[in-house]
């Protein structure tokens, strides 16, 4: 039997969110670890360890990045994949 993190599972403890680099070329992975706030979908927000990345993830991997501060442009996300 799996114990991977599945679609529909329920709120993962921490996702690594993968996004484009901002070069263009490659890709960025950031460890998001679950807060106790929700976001403007009803869902969990998680943050880096800096408190600056911050995204709203479903529990079917769907991903809402969030604005931490005035200004942010965010980069585009790839996917989002649960740590088990």
């Amino acid at each position: 039997m799996s114990t991977a993190q599945q679609p529909g599972d329920g709120p993962a403890e921490a996702f690594d969110v993968v996004f484009a680099a901002a070069d263009g070329t490659g890709e960025d992975v950031v460890r998001m670890t679950r807060t106790s706030t929700a976001g403007p979908g009803g869902h969990p927000v998680y943050e880096d360890v800096t408190g600056i990345v911050r995204a709203e993830i479903s529990d079917h991997g769907e991903v809402r990045v969030l604005a931490s501060g005035g200004g942010q442009d965010p980069a585009r996300v790839v996917r989002a994949r649960a740590v088990e």
